[in-house]
């Protein structure tokens, strides 16, 4: 087998608020944090122990304008995607790099703004929201003969 697999999931809460950019030509991306938990029992003093994970996450055009629509700080989330570096640099000449999860898929698990609003999602497929690269358009997210 010669291919390869860059492919993320995570279920989490979102940490802030989405933070769109806007550029020339209506593209736009949103920004925003993913915390993770693990809980164990430490075996020597049987404290519970809540260890959190940040991610930091992207999301493009259509797919941005819909998180920033529906998610608020705290929503439960699941998402799919793959793991991107880079870098770039400042001002004063330092080199900064990061790593982001470049957003495939989500579905939103609970959100808060539906709760403010008294409304509920009627199922997590209706606001599951898929395939947001434009060169897929058009092409189912499987397309295999099994």
């Amino acid at each position: 087998m010669n291919g390869t697999l860059n492919k993320v999931m995570l279920i989490g809460h979102l940490g802030d608020e989405i933070k769109m950019h806007y550029f020339d030509g209506g593209n736009c991306i949103g920004r925003f944090q993913l915390a993770t938990n693990e809980v164990y029992i430490n075996k020597t003093t049987n404290e519970k122990i809540t260890s959190t994970e940040w991610h930091n996450l992207v999301v493009r055009n259509k797919a941005a304008e819909i998180c920033e629509k529906h998610l608020s700080k705290g929503d439960k989330i699941y998402i799919e995607g793959r793991i991107k570096s880079r870098q770039w640099q400042t001002e004063d000449g330092t080199t900064k790099h990061t790593s982001e999860i470049q957003v495939t898929e989500f579905t939103f698990l609970s959100t808060n703004k539906a709760a403010e609003n008294n409304t509920q999602i009627q199922s997590p497929e209706s606001v599951k929201k898929t395939n947001f690269d434009p060169e897929n358009s058009g092409l189912p997210i499987n397309d295999l003969p099994f």
